[in-house]
């Protein structure tokens, strides 16, 4: 429902938030080729308050290493499957008063193309793909990312909506998680655009761009 999955966003990105964030490993962007982002660029990736007008930030980009807490937050399966060589986790939080609604953007960041691609379906088998609700329905999300899938079903108590997408580009996992206490409050066209950011600022940062791309005001 939508007042747990509120809650297990603030949890994460609360927790996230006491670790801080700082720079990373060097990265070999610039080339057009997926590469391993640094934690400064997973926070960049991140959309923040510039990226997202009609939004409030609730919990600012935030970028951790990732341990063994991470680990099991990020890949909640059996033995943490799918955080095998990741590197980073990030999350950013907004809200919009308008309309009720919640978004969180969580980032995996992986040492290679090929450890985020054997990570891909056992994440969203396992996790993810659960998120939105026992009744949600599988949508189109247009071509987006390299990978990708999107659900969206009713999570609330009195048809809430509620929708889950994950997405892969080069070497990073995405999600969006995005809920309202209203019907109405989001749409499956909302959830395409709010993936879509997240995704194309993950493209920009593996080819060596300060990521830029933002929601249309």
């Amino acid at each position: 429902m939508v007042m747990r999955k509120n809650r297990w966003c603030v949890a994460v990105t609360a927790a996230l938030l006491l670790a801080g964030c700082g720079g990373g490993a060097e990265s070999d962007g610039g080339d057009g080729k997926a590469v391993a982002l640094t934690k400064e660029q997973v926070r960049e990736t991140l959309p923040d308050g510039e990226a997202m007008p009609g939004w409030k930030e609730s919990a600012r980009p935030t970028a951790v290493e990732m341990d063994r807490l991470y680990r099991s937050q990020a890949c909640p399966v059996k033995d943490n499957a799918g955080c095998d060589n990741s590197r980073f986790y990030g999350a950013s939080t907004f809200r919009h008063d308008d309309t009720a609604a919640t978004v969180t953007f969580l980032i995996i960041a992986y040492d290679s193309e090929q450890a985020a691609r054997a990570a891909y379906d056992v994440l969203w088998d396992g996790y993810y793909g659960k998120r939105a609700g026992q009744r949600a329905r599988t949508f189109g999300i247009g071509p987006i990312g390299d990978e990708r899938d999107a659900r969206f079903g009713s999570s609330g108590f009195r048809g809430e909506p509620g929708a889950v997408t994950q997405t892969r580009v080069g070497t990073t996992l995405l999600w969006t998680e995005a809920a309202s206490a209203e019907k109405g409050g989001i749409d499956e066209d909302d959830v395409r655009d709010l993936t879509a950011v997240l995704a194309e600022r993950a493209r920009q940062a593996q080819n060596g761009d300060a990521p830029s791309a933002a929601l249309d005001g």
